[in-house]
């Protein structure tokens, strides 16, 4: 929401989710009084980050516009909902027809299956973070995975703001940005810039984090640039014989082969020797090749406890999210070399380039920014599925959502327009070998600063 501050000429930017993804774009039009914005939890790019992952159609905004927005739409009259504060229509005084309303709308759905590629749809949806020159803060959480998170990074990143600055945290979306946490840390950046507090935010570190253990643990700590960098980037080699994670490169060929819609396979480091903290984003190198002309690849970080039990954690919305997930269709594997770095691939997602059946590709998936430090004795594992990653225990339910909370809460890929399984459900094949070092790039921080 915007905030015309009374007795000073400025106007500032603050808000969570939907309120935090429109300040990208209203920032970038630089509005002249426009001072500070606070960015908490929200998306910037609407095709990666928010509907279309790695190229991979999200049913989050088919369902969310059913269920958040045409119950609340203007027009909507005696048939809305009322105010428990004032007794007033919401969805103002105006009782319109259904057909009338839905003239009145845009359907995003349709609007995501009709651009299955980069382009104009999408570019006037986000925002132009060369433009966006004012002082920022962009919070993230860390179990955001498939709505928020990757916006409020890239967005820090790439911002052209010369004062800016990073916080993550983690629990539910909208917990800490209402509580006494996030409430302390707006008013101590809004007072600094709109009031000229002398609060010592002009000593604050650039970079916030609050650092997650398993249980739910967080310890603050400051840092001063994103990526950390003290990084010690690993590679873990997918050896698919053993089915491990191993930091020695291949020494000679192998091969394994899942379902295009199944479980996939899961390879596993041996149990750690020592604590490991793995903080950052992550990129995974592959060499597939499918029965079809195409294959989804859904990439999810994980750890497992000693007795091999699975440690999830609460995300935004789910509350058993794995460490971090990532996405990529093989059709649109082609890079931008100018965005692309060795830690995050950045793919164009501007055309599709067809698989020929049995034909070896090369891929670079990215996979979103996490945090976990991993105990001793603990295993990280990566899986490579063909679907949406899912929690083995019960799910759990939003009110406000349609689909149960299975690990990804809403934000699944299971549309048969966009997946189907005559393209889709073959089987695909991974490669590995001395030419073909297959491997998760992960960001391990040493353990003394």
């Amino acid at each position: 929401m915007a905030i015309r501050c009374k007795g000073f000429s400025c106007d500032l930017l603050n808000g969570i989710s939907y309120y935090a993804s429109s300040q990208w774009r209203a920032a970038a039009l630089q509005p002249p009084h426009l001072a500070a914005m606070c960015v908490w939890e929200g998306w910037v790019d609407y095709y990666r980050d928010s509907v279309r992952h790695g190229g991979i159609a999200c049913t989050f905004r088919k369902h969310w516009q059913d269920m958040q927005v045409k119950t609340v739409q203007h027009g909507r009259g005696e048939r809305g909902p009322k105010s428990r504060v004032t007794g007033e229509l919401v969805c103002g005084p105006e009782t319109l027809p259904e057909d009338v309303l839905a003239k009145n709308r845009d359907d995003m759905w349709e609007g995501v299956l009709k651009h299955p590629l980069m382009g104009p749809y999408y570019e006037e949806r986000s925002g132009d973070l060369s433009k966006v020159v004012v002082a920022l803060l962009s919070a993230a959480n860390w179990g955001g995975q498939g709505l928020h998170p990757r916006g409020n990074f890239e967005g820090f990143a790439r911002a052209a703001s010369k004062q800016k600055w990073l916080e993550v945290h983690g629990g539910s979306h909208w917990a800490p940005f209402y509580t006494d946490y996030g409430v302390k840390l707006q008013k101590r950046f809004f007072d600094y810039f709109l009031k000229g507090a002398q609060n010592g935010w002009d000593k604050q570190p650039r970079v916030q984090l609050q650092v997650r253990h398993p249980g739910e643990k967080f310890v603050l700590r400051h840092e001063n640039e994103w990526p950390i960098a003290r990084t010690q980037w690993t590679r873990f080699h997918l050896d698919p014989a053993a089915r491990q994670l191993t930091t020695q490169s291949p020494m000679s060929e192998g091969s394994v082969t899942y379902d295009g819609l199944g479980e996939g396979i899961t390879f596993r480091t041996a149990p750690l020797n020592e604590e490991t903290e793995i903080t950052g984003p992550s990129a995974l190198k592959l060499w597939i090749s499918s029965f079809t002309t195409d294959a989804d690849i859904f990439a999810v970080l994980r750890v497992f406890d000693p007795a091999g039990k699975e440690v999830v954690f609460q995300g935004a919305l789910d509350p058993h999210t794995p460490v971090a997930q990532g996405w990529l269709r093989a059709s649109q594997r082609k890079l931008d070399a100018k965005l692309t770095l060795p830690y995050r691939p950045y793919h164009t997602h501007d055309e599709k380039r067809s698989l020929k059946p049995g034909e070896v590709v090369e891929l670079d998936v990215e996979i979103w920014p996490t945090c976990i430090v991993v105990p001793k004795g603990y295993r990280i594992a990566l899986t490579i599925r063909g679907k949406d990653y899912e929690f083995e225990g019960e799910a759990a339910t939003l009110s406000n959502m349609k689909n149960p909370m299975r690990g990804c809460g809403p934000f699944v890929h299971d549309d048969e327009t966009d997946r189907p399984p005559a393209v889709f459900g073959g089987k695909v094949t991974l490669h590995v070998g001395p030419k073909r070092p297959a491997h998760v790039l992960l960001p391990v921080i040493p353990a003394n600063k």
